[in-house]
Protein backbone atom coordinates (compact mmCIF):
# COMPACT_ATOMS: atom_id res chain seq x y z
CA UNK A 1 0.00 0.00 0.00
CA UNK A 2 1.20 3.48 -0.75
CA UNK A 3 2.63 5.33 1.80
CA UNK A 4 0.73 8.23 3.96
CA UNK A 5 2.53 10.32 6.30
CA UNK A 6 0.17 10.75 9.16
CA UNK A 7 1.93 13.23 10.88
CA UNK A 8 -0.54 14.26 13.24
CA UNK A 9 -1.04 10.84 15.13
CA UNK A 10 2.77 10.22 14.85
CA UNK A 11 3.67 13.45 16.66
CA UNK A 12 1.18 12.82 19.61
CA UNK A 13 3.37 9.36 19.88
CA UNK A 14 6.29 10.77 19.89
CA UNK A 15 5.03 13.24 22.32
CA UNK A 16 3.99 10.86 24.62
CA UNK A 17 7.31 8.78 24.58
CA UNK A 18 9.06 7.84 28.08
CA UNK A 19 6.09 9.43 30.26
CA UNK A 20 5.86 6.42 32.13
CA UNK A 21 2.14 6.00 30.73
CA UNK A 22 0.67 2.91 28.78
CA UNK A 23 -0.16 4.83 25.11
CA UNK A 24 -3.27 3.90 24.28
CA UNK A 25 -4.08 4.08 20.35
CA UNK A 26 -7.79 3.55 20.10
CA UNK A 27 -10.28 4.01 16.58
CA UNK A 28 -12.77 2.10 14.50
CA UNK A 29 -11.35 -0.94 13.08
CA UNK A 30 -9.74 -0.50 9.41
CA UNK A 31 -8.48 2.98 10.07
CA UNK A 32 -4.94 2.67 10.39
CA UNK A 33 -4.23 2.16 13.55
CA UNK A 34 -1.77 -1.05 13.05
CA UNK A 35 0.08 0.93 10.39
CA UNK A 36 0.80 3.80 12.50
CA UNK A 37 2.29 1.85 15.40
CA UNK A 38 3.81 -1.10 13.27
CA UNK A 39 5.19 1.17 10.38
CA UNK A 40 5.00 4.69 11.32
CA UNK A 41 6.09 4.63 14.74
CA UNK A 42 8.63 2.13 14.43
CA UNK A 43 10.11 3.47 11.78
CA UNK A 44 10.55 6.54 14.04
CA UNK A 45 12.31 4.53 16.71
CA UNK A 46 14.73 2.90 14.08
CA UNK A 47 15.27 6.46 12.94
CA UNK A 48 15.87 7.54 16.17
CA UNK A 49 18.95 5.08 16.68
CA UNK A 50 16.55 2.00 18.54
CA UNK A 51 17.43 -1.56 17.54
CA UNK A 52 15.03 -4.34 16.24
CA UNK A 53 15.89 -6.37 19.38
CA UNK A 54 14.26 -3.31 21.35
CA UNK A 55 11.44 -3.10 19.62
CA UNK A 56 8.92 -6.66 20.31
CA UNK A 57 5.64 -6.08 18.21
CA UNK A 58 3.02 -8.55 18.54
CA UNK A 59 -0.09 -8.20 16.36
CA UNK A 60 -2.70 -10.46 18.59
CA UNK A 61 -5.46 -10.40 15.93
CA UNK A 62 -2.49 -12.64 13.92
CA UNK A 63 -3.47 -16.31 13.86
CA UNK A 64 -0.11 -16.99 14.05
CA UNK A 65 -0.44 -15.16 17.67
CA UNK A 66 -2.96 -16.76 18.76
CA UNK A 67 -1.59 -18.46 21.51
CA UNK A 68 -0.64 -15.43 23.23
CA UNK A 69 -3.90 -14.09 23.70
CA UNK A 70 -3.80 -16.34 26.83
CA UNK A 71 -2.40 -13.63 29.41
CA UNK A 72 0.30 -15.48 30.84
CA UNK A 73 1.95 -16.41 27.66
CA UNK A 74 1.83 -12.78 26.63
CA UNK A 75 3.72 -11.52 29.39
CA UNK A 76 6.02 -14.87 29.17
CA UNK A 77 6.97 -14.00 25.51
CA UNK A 78 7.61 -10.10 26.30
CA UNK A 79 9.74 -10.45 29.46
CA UNK A 80 11.82 -13.44 27.60
CA UNK A 81 12.36 -10.95 24.62
CA UNK A 82 13.42 -8.32 27.27
CA UNK A 83 17.53 -8.76 26.84
CA UNK A 84 19.03 -6.15 29.07
CA UNK A 85 18.69 -2.73 31.22
CA UNK A 86 18.15 -0.53 28.20
CA UNK A 87 14.40 0.61 27.32
CA UNK A 88 12.55 -1.58 25.35
CA UNK A 89 9.37 -0.70 23.52
CA UNK A 90 6.72 -2.79 23.57
CA UNK A 91 3.95 -2.34 20.93
CA UNK A 92 0.60 -4.39 20.97
CA UNK A 93 -1.84 -4.66 18.47
CA UNK A 94 -5.63 -5.15 19.26
CA UNK A 95 -5.07 -5.89 23.19
CA UNK A 96 -8.63 -6.24 23.79
CA UNK A 97 -8.03 -9.52 22.59
CA UNK A 98 -6.23 -11.02 25.24
CA UNK A 99 -8.03 -11.22 28.07
CA UNK A 100 -6.76 -10.07 31.55
CA UNK A 101 -4.67 -7.71 29.23
CA UNK A 102 -4.65 -5.56 32.33
CA UNK A 103 -2.56 -7.35 34.76
CA UNK A 104 0.42 -8.17 32.03
CA UNK A 105 0.19 -4.17 31.63
CA UNK A 106 0.99 -3.81 34.96
CA UNK A 107 3.41 -6.13 35.26
CA UNK A 108 5.18 -4.40 32.12
CA UNK A 109 4.80 -0.85 33.82
CA UNK A 110 6.72 -1.59 37.01
CA UNK A 111 9.85 -2.29 34.94
CA UNK A 112 12.12 0.90 34.21
CA UNK A 113 13.19 -0.02 30.82
CA UNK A 114 9.77 -0.94 29.15
CA UNK A 115 7.84 1.97 27.04
CA UNK A 116 4.61 0.57 26.04
CA UNK A 117 2.14 1.03 23.23
CA UNK A 118 -0.90 -0.96 22.46
CA UNK A 119 -3.80 -0.29 20.31
CA UNK A 120 -7.77 -1.61 20.75
CA UNK A 121 -10.75 -0.95 18.72
CA UNK A 122 -13.48 -0.56 21.84
CA UNK A 123 -13.22 2.37 24.21
CA UNK A 124 -15.64 0.55 26.75
CA UNK A 125 -13.52 -2.52 26.79
CA UNK A 126 -10.06 -0.16 26.81
CA UNK A 127 -10.46 2.41 28.25
CA UNK A 128 -13.06 2.24 31.39
CA UNK A 129 -10.75 -0.50 32.06
CA UNK A 130 -7.73 0.94 31.79
CA UNK A 131 -8.52 4.06 33.84
CA UNK A 132 -9.91 1.74 36.72
CA UNK A 133 -7.06 -0.35 36.78
CA UNK A 134 -4.25 2.23 35.90
CA UNK A 135 -5.82 5.45 37.64
CA UNK A 136 -4.35 7.55 35.31
CA UNK A 137 -1.40 6.02 33.83
CA UNK A 138 -3.19 5.32 30.87
CA UNK A 139 -2.96 7.80 28.17
CA UNK A 140 -5.34 7.74 25.04
CA UNK A 141 -4.46 8.88 21.47
CA UNK A 142 -7.59 8.36 19.38
CA UNK A 143 -6.96 7.52 15.31
CA UNK A 144 -9.62 8.33 12.22
CA UNK A 145 -9.68 7.64 8.56
CA UNK A 146 -7.63 9.58 6.81
CA UNK A 147 -8.42 13.41 6.76
CA UNK A 148 -8.81 14.87 3.21
CA UNK A 149 -4.99 16.48 3.22
CA UNK A 150 -3.81 13.02 4.01
CA UNK A 151 -6.48 11.48 1.40
CA UNK A 152 -4.80 14.02 -1.01
CA UNK A 153 -1.35 13.72 -0.63
CA UNK A 154 -1.68 10.57 -2.02
CA UNK A 155 -3.75 11.03 -4.64
CA UNK A 156 -3.09 11.17 -8.31
CA UNK A 157 -4.76 13.97 -9.65
CA UNK A 158 -6.73 17.08 -9.47
CA UNK A 159 -7.66 18.09 -5.83
CA UNK A 160 -11.13 19.13 -6.53
CA UNK A 161 -11.63 15.65 -8.10
CA UNK A 162 -10.19 13.90 -4.83
CA UNK A 163 -12.66 15.99 -3.15
CA UNK A 164 -15.62 14.68 -5.07
CA UNK A 165 -14.09 11.16 -4.70
CA UNK A 166 -12.96 11.92 -0.96
CA UNK A 167 -16.96 13.24 -0.34
CA UNK A 168 -18.71 10.17 -1.87
CA UNK A 169 -16.15 7.09 -0.45
CA UNK A 170 -14.38 8.51 2.28
CA UNK A 171 -11.23 8.06 4.29
CA UNK A 172 -10.71 4.43 5.15
CA UNK A 173 -6.91 3.77 4.19
CA UNK A 174 -8.21 0.38 2.19
CA UNK A 175 -9.66 2.12 -0.59
CA UNK A 176 -6.06 3.58 -1.37
CA UNK A 177 -5.82 0.59 -3.12
CA UNK A 178 -8.95 0.26 -5.01
CA UNK A 179 -9.09 1.72 -8.49
CA UNK A 180 -12.87 1.18 -9.37
CA UNK A 181 -15.78 3.14 -8.20
CA UNK A 182 -17.64 -0.41 -8.06
CA UNK A 183 -14.73 -1.97 -5.64
CA UNK A 184 -14.61 1.05 -3.16
CA UNK A 185 -18.61 0.98 -2.71
CA UNK A 186 -18.76 -3.19 -2.25
CA UNK A 187 -15.77 -2.98 0.14
CA UNK A 188 -17.65 -0.54 2.32
CA UNK A 189 -20.74 -2.13 2.10
CA UNK A 190 -18.75 -5.63 3.17
CA UNK A 191 -16.97 -3.61 6.09
CA UNK A 192 -20.08 -2.06 7.67
CA UNK A 193 -21.47 -5.79 7.12
CA UNK A 194 -19.06 -7.98 7.84
CA UNK A 195 -16.56 -6.27 10.16
CA UNK A 196 -18.40 -3.29 12.19
CA UNK A 197 -22.22 -4.45 12.64
CA UNK A 198 -20.99 -7.80 13.22
CA UNK A 199 -18.73 -7.37 15.64
CA UNK A 200 -20.89 -4.79 18.02
CA UNK A 201 -23.32 -8.06 17.75
CA UNK A 202 -21.26 -10.24 18.60
CA UNK A 203 -19.36 -8.45 21.43
CA UNK A 204 -22.50 -7.21 23.33
CA UNK A 205 -24.42 -10.12 22.84
CA UNK A 206 -27.41 -8.60 20.79
CA UNK A 207 -30.10 -10.95 20.14
CA UNK A 208 -31.99 -8.81 17.93
CA UNK A 209 -29.20 -7.73 15.31
CA UNK A 210 -31.92 -6.23 13.12
CA UNK A 211 -32.51 -3.57 15.34
CA UNK A 212 -28.94 -2.78 15.48
CA UNK A 213 -29.36 -2.72 11.64
CA UNK A 214 -32.13 -0.39 11.43
CA UNK A 215 -30.78 1.87 14.34
CA UNK A 216 -27.27 2.44 12.20
CA UNK A 217 -29.32 2.85 9.13
CA UNK A 218 -31.54 5.77 10.40
CA UNK A 219 -28.18 7.51 11.75
CA UNK A 220 -26.65 7.13 8.36
CA UNK A 221 -29.12 9.20 6.83
CA UNK A 222 -29.66 11.59 9.65
CA UNK A 223 -25.74 12.47 10.39
CA UNK A 224 -27.13 16.10 10.62
CA UNK A 225 -29.99 16.00 12.36
CA UNK A 226 -30.82 16.54 16.18
CA UNK A 227 -32.41 13.67 17.27
CA UNK A 228 -32.63 11.58 20.49
CA UNK A 229 -34.11 7.80 21.31
CA UNK A 230 -37.69 8.98 20.85
CA UNK A 231 -37.15 10.31 17.58
CA UNK A 232 -35.42 7.58 16.35
CA UNK A 233 -37.97 5.55 17.68
CA UNK A 234 -40.49 7.37 16.11
CA UNK A 235 -38.68 7.54 12.78
CA UNK A 236 -37.80 3.51 12.69
CA UNK A 237 -41.71 3.05 12.87
CA UNK A 238 -42.61 5.37 10.43
CA UNK A 239 -39.99 4.17 7.72
CA UNK A 240 -40.83 0.14 8.44
CA UNK A 241 -37.51 -0.51 10.01
CA UNK A 242 -37.60 -3.01 12.83
CA UNK A 243 -38.43 -0.64 16.12
CA UNK A 244 -37.04 -0.86 19.51
CA UNK A 245 -37.94 0.50 22.75
CA UNK A 246 -35.95 3.93 23.86
CA UNK A 247 -33.92 2.12 26.36
CA UNK A 248 -32.72 -0.24 24.08
CA UNK A 249 -32.33 2.81 21.63
CA UNK A 250 -30.44 4.26 24.13
CA UNK A 251 -28.19 1.24 25.24
CA UNK A 252 -27.24 0.43 21.20
CA UNK A 253 -26.67 4.38 20.91
CA UNK A 254 -23.53 3.81 23.43
CA UNK A 255 -22.39 -0.02 21.82
CA UNK A 256 -21.95 2.44 18.19
CA UNK A 257 -20.27 5.34 20.67
CA UNK A 258 -17.79 2.23 21.96
CA UNK A 259 -16.89 0.96 18.85
CA UNK A 260 -15.82 4.75 17.61
CA UNK A 261 -18.94 4.32 14.81
CA UNK A 262 -20.69 7.20 15.49
CA UNK A 263 -19.86 10.42 18.04
CA UNK A 264 -22.21 12.50 19.79
CA UNK A 265 -22.36 16.26 19.84
CA UNK A 266 -24.24 17.34 22.46
CA UNK A 267 -26.17 20.97 22.46
CA UNK A 268 -24.85 23.76 24.45
CA UNK A 269 -26.32 27.03 25.58
CA UNK A 270 -23.68 29.68 24.81
CA UNK A 271 -25.17 32.45 26.95
CA UNK A 272 -26.50 29.91 29.65
CA UNK A 273 -23.17 27.84 29.57
CA UNK A 274 -25.21 24.71 30.02
CA UNK A 275 -25.54 21.82 28.17
CA UNK A 276 -29.62 21.74 27.17
CA UNK A 277 -31.84 19.01 26.64
CA UNK A 278 -31.43 15.49 25.18
CA UNK A 279 -31.51 16.38 21.76
CA UNK A 280 -28.24 15.95 19.93
CA UNK A 281 -26.54 15.11 16.92
CA UNK A 282 -24.89 11.42 15.84
CA UNK A 283 -22.00 11.69 13.45
CA UNK A 284 -19.97 9.01 11.57
CA UNK A 285 -16.44 8.71 12.20
CA UNK A 286 -16.38 8.72 8.31
CA UNK A 287 -18.81 9.44 5.78
CA UNK A 288 -17.83 7.04 3.71
CA UNK A 289 -19.46 4.20 5.82
CA UNK A 290 -22.80 6.09 6.42
CA UNK A 291 -22.51 6.71 2.39
CA UNK A 292 -22.32 2.34 1.85
CA UNK A 293 -25.04 2.21 4.42
CA UNK A 294 -27.75 4.26 2.55
CA UNK A 295 -26.71 2.55 -0.78
CA UNK A 296 -25.23 5.72 -1.58
CA UNK A 297 -28.30 7.80 -2.05
CA UNK A 298 -26.96 10.39 0.53
CA UNK A 299 -24.06 11.53 -2.06
CA UNK A 300 -26.38 14.17 -3.15
CA UNK A 301 -26.82 15.63 0.14
CA UNK A 302 -23.41 17.47 -0.29
CA UNK A 303 -24.34 20.11 2.37
CA UNK A 304 -24.88 16.92 5.15
CA UNK A 305 -22.25 15.45 3.72
CA UNK A 306 -19.47 18.66 4.12
CA UNK A 307 -21.01 19.14 7.61
CA UNK A 308 -19.99 15.30 9.08
CA UNK A 309 -16.22 16.36 6.79
CA UNK A 310 -15.97 19.77 8.84
CA UNK A 311 -16.54 17.86 12.26
CA UNK A 312 -14.64 14.87 11.54
CA UNK A 313 -11.88 17.42 10.49
CA UNK A 314 -11.96 19.43 14.11
CA UNK A 315 -11.99 16.30 16.06
CA UNK A 316 -9.06 14.48 13.95
CA UNK A 317 -7.23 17.93 14.76
CA UNK A 318 -8.02 18.04 18.45
CA UNK A 319 -10.72 19.93 19.19
CA UNK A 320 -14.02 19.28 21.47
CA UNK A 321 -17.02 19.88 19.29
CA UNK A 322 -20.74 20.74 20.46
CA UNK A 323 -23.56 21.86 18.99
CA UNK A 324 -24.18 25.63 19.29
CA UNK A 325 -27.84 27.08 20.56
CA UNK A 326 -27.95 30.67 20.60
CA UNK A 327 -31.43 32.13 22.49
CA UNK A 328 -32.28 36.20 22.04
CA UNK A 329 -35.28 37.75 21.38
CA UNK A 330 -37.46 39.26 18.92
CA UNK A 331 -40.40 41.57 18.34
CA UNK A 332 -43.34 39.53 15.86
CA UNK A 333 -45.92 41.96 15.87
CA UNK A 334 -45.61 44.08 18.36
CA UNK A 335 -44.50 41.44 21.02
CA UNK A 336 -41.33 40.32 22.35
CA UNK A 337 -40.97 36.88 21.81
CA UNK A 338 -38.21 33.82 22.56
CA UNK A 339 -36.22 32.73 19.72
CA UNK A 340 -33.29 29.96 19.24
CA UNK A 341 -31.18 29.19 16.75
CA UNK A 342 -28.08 26.99 15.80
CA UNK A 343 -24.69 27.39 15.22
CA UNK A 344 -23.34 24.42 13.82
CA UNK A 345 -20.19 23.73 15.58
CA UNK A 346 -18.60 25.33 19.13
CA UNK A 347 -14.97 24.12 18.67
CA UNK A 348 -12.73 24.36 21.58
CA UNK A 349 -9.23 23.26 21.90
CA UNK A 350 -7.58 24.72 25.40
CA UNK A 351 -8.32 27.95 26.03
CA UNK A 352 -9.44 28.93 22.36
CA UNK A 353 -13.01 28.92 21.34
CA UNK A 354 -14.34 29.16 17.70
CA UNK A 355 -18.12 28.67 16.27
CA UNK A 356 -18.27 27.52 13.04
CA UNK A 357 -21.18 27.72 10.67
CA UNK A 358 -20.97 25.16 7.44
CA UNK A 359 -23.11 26.74 4.82
CA UNK A 360 -22.96 24.71 1.61
CA UNK A 361 -23.80 27.56 -0.98
CA UNK A 362 -24.58 31.25 -0.15
CA UNK A 363 -26.33 32.58 -3.17
CA UNK A 364 -27.72 35.39 -2.59
CA UNK A 365 -27.63 37.80 0.56
CA UNK A 366 -30.91 36.93 2.30
CA UNK A 367 -28.91 33.09 2.56
CA UNK A 368 -26.05 35.12 3.73
CA UNK A 369 -27.81 36.73 5.90
CA UNK A 370 -29.57 33.84 6.99
CA UNK A 371 -26.37 31.54 7.91
CA UNK A 372 -24.98 34.67 9.70
CA UNK A 373 -27.60 35.58 11.91
CA UNK A 374 -26.61 32.78 15.04
CA UNK A 375 -22.57 34.06 14.62
CA UNK A 376 -24.05 37.88 14.84
CA UNK A 377 -26.24 36.87 18.18
CA UNK A 378 -23.15 36.28 20.18
CA UNK A 379 -22.12 38.84 22.51
CA UNK A 380 -18.62 37.32 23.05
CA UNK A 381 -15.16 37.95 21.53
CA UNK A 382 -14.24 34.46 20.18
CA UNK A 383 -13.73 33.72 16.19
CA UNK A 384 -16.49 33.14 14.35
CA UNK A 385 -16.22 31.39 11.34
CA UNK A 386 -18.49 30.16 7.70
CA UNK A 387 -17.30 27.62 5.89
CA UNK A 388 -18.51 26.82 2.16
CA UNK A 389 -18.24 24.78 -1.06
CA UNK A 390 -16.93 28.07 -3.15
CA UNK A 391 -13.79 28.35 -3.77
CA UNK A 392 -12.46 31.43 -2.31
CA UNK A 393 -9.59 33.26 -0.42
CA UNK A 394 -10.22 33.83 3.29
CA UNK A 395 -11.87 36.51 3.86
CA UNK A 396 -13.44 38.70 6.72
CA UNK A 397 -16.80 40.72 6.25
CA UNK A 398 -17.74 44.22 8.46
CA UNK A 399 -18.06 42.63 11.70
CA UNK A 400 -15.14 40.44 11.70
CA UNK A 401 -16.95 36.96 10.24
CA UNK A 402 -14.16 34.92 8.42
CA UNK A 403 -15.14 33.15 5.38
CA UNK A 404 -13.71 30.31 4.07
CA UNK A 405 -13.82 27.75 1.52
CA UNK A 406 -14.10 24.01 2.16
CA UNK A 407 -11.03 23.59 0.37
CA UNK A 408 -8.73 25.96 2.01
CA UNK A 409 -9.98 24.96 5.84
CA UNK A 410 -9.24 20.94 5.17
CA UNK A 411 -6.02 22.06 3.24
CA UNK A 412 -5.00 24.35 6.33
CA UNK A 413 -4.04 22.07 9.01
CA UNK A 414 -3.56 25.56 11.62
CA UNK A 415 -5.93 27.60 9.98
CA UNK A 416 -8.17 28.05 12.67
CA UNK A 417 -5.56 28.61 14.95
CA UNK A 418 -3.82 31.38 13.40
CA UNK A 419 -6.90 33.75 12.55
Amino acid sequence: MMRVSRDRYLQRLIDRKHNGLVKIVTGVRRCGKSYLLFNLFREHLRDSGVDDDHIIAIALDSEENKRLRDSEKLLDTIVSNIRDKSMHYILLDEIQMTPGFVSVLNSLMHRDNTDIYVTGSNSKFLSSDIVTEFRGRGDEINIRPLSFSEFLSVYEGDKYDALSEYMDYGGLPELLKMKTDEQKASYLESIMETTYLLDIIERNRISNPYVMESLVDVLSSTASSLVNPRKIKDTMQTSGYNSADEETISRYLGFLKDAFLFEKAARYDIKGRKYIGALAKYYPVDHGIANARTEFRQTMDRPQIMENIIYNELRSRGYAVDIGVVRFSRSTDGKLASVSTEVDFIARKGSSTTYIQSAYKIEDVDKRNQELIPLRKINDSFRKVVITSDNMKPNFDDSGILFIGLMQFLCDEHGLDTI
